[in-house]
């Protein structure tokens, strides 16, 4: 059953579908393009309207400044609408709306989002005949291009909600695993930008065998402490041996932004992706605020910049249809 299925199938005579998909943390200290969390908020949006033609006839994009392409072969929502469109061997005429609701390379997955709601919305407007694993195979095909890689950590949450864990290799799985209850993630987005694809050829090909064991442990303990909720197995496992040290140096402040989130009562700490956004899980929404709150000043304290707050629990539906018609 396709996600336009499960969540109402639009009937045959829908012209435009528009679809929400979150913003999302990946990696999680040692899950490493294999972790993903999805967030409430922020988001983004796209609309994918039935059009005269053939292909995608038309893409505008807001909300970008004016920095996201408008070539739908460089636009990650066009990218996946046209993947969509290639699995269904469909030649129907769509134009395409994007609504840029995350931030530009802030490490919360803006482009897997795009993609990920330009692939749901392309396959409802279609008549929803594609399951999740086909619809994240299309929305990879956006996130490719939006962040130089082929990884499925900020796609897969994005498009099924809550924490996921994304086997490597072919086919894409996802497993959605359990959050523990009463988690809160706040999220500190800086005035700064960490380009996704920059920040991958940092760090090389290869680690030492210690930072693997490290990495290692650290992952299978986090997947454990999440099944179990054990708050401090979470803080001892939530340690990037391999990616985190190796980009630290990329957001100014970062270590001791981190160290403030902790000390503000945040069970742990780390980068986002690539950053430059900071989290921290949290045991209650008292606790986020007080380490989002102390995160915003670390980074005016350490790097002068003024940071976005988000503090939102997991996001357990993932992509969602909003309106059709």
């Amino acid at each position: 059953m396709g996600l336009a299925s499960a969540t109402g199938r639009p009937p045959r005579s829908v012209r435009s579908v528009r679809v929400f998909a979150p913003a999302s943390v990946s990696n999680l200290g040692p899950g490493f393009d294999i972790f993903g969390l999805a967030l409430e908020r922020p988001g983004d949006e796209v609309v994918v309207r039935a059009a005269p033609g053939s292909g995608i006839v038309s893409l505008t994009v807001t909300g970008d400044g004016g920095r996201v392409p408008t070539d739908p072969l460089r636009n990650a929502a066009a990218l996946a609408v046209q993947g969509v469109l290639d699995r269904l061997d469909s030649d129907a005429g769509v134009a395409i709306e994007v609504h840029k609701g995350i931030p530009l390379a802030s490490g919360l997955g803006g482009s897997a989002a795009s993609a990920v709601a330009g692939a749901v919305a392309a396959d409802a407007l279609l008549g929803g005949a594609l399951d999740r694993t086909a619809l994240l195979e299309c929305a990879l095909i956006g996130e490719r291009k939006g962040s130089g890689a082929d990884h499925a950590d900020n796609a897969a949450p994005s498009l099924a909600g809550g924490f996921v864990l994304v086997l490597p290799g072919r086919p894409t799985r996802m497993v959605k695993l359990p959050t523990p209850p009463g988690m809160v993630v706040a999220v500190a987005h800086p005035a700064l930008e960490v380009e996704t694809l920059g920040a991958r050829v940092i760090l090389g090909d290869t680690i030492p065998l210690s930072a693997g064991i490290r990495q290692w442990g650290n992952a299978a303990g986090l997947v454990a402490a999440f099944f179990e909720g054990d708050w401090e197995l979470i803080e001892r496992c939530v340690r990037d041996a391999v990616a985190e040290p190796a980009r630290a140096g990329l957001v100014p402040g970062f270590q001791p932004v981190r160290v403030a989130a902790l000390e503000a009562g945040a069970v742990a700490a780390g980068l986002s992706g690539s950053g430059p956004s900071v989290f921290a899980l949290c045991r209650g929404r008292l606790a986020a605020e007080s380490a989002a709150a102390a995160m915003a000043e670390a980074f005016m304290l350490e790097a002068g910049v003024k940071s976005d707050i988000v503090i939102s629990g997991a996001n357990a539906a993932g992509a969602r249809i909003l309106e059709t018609e």
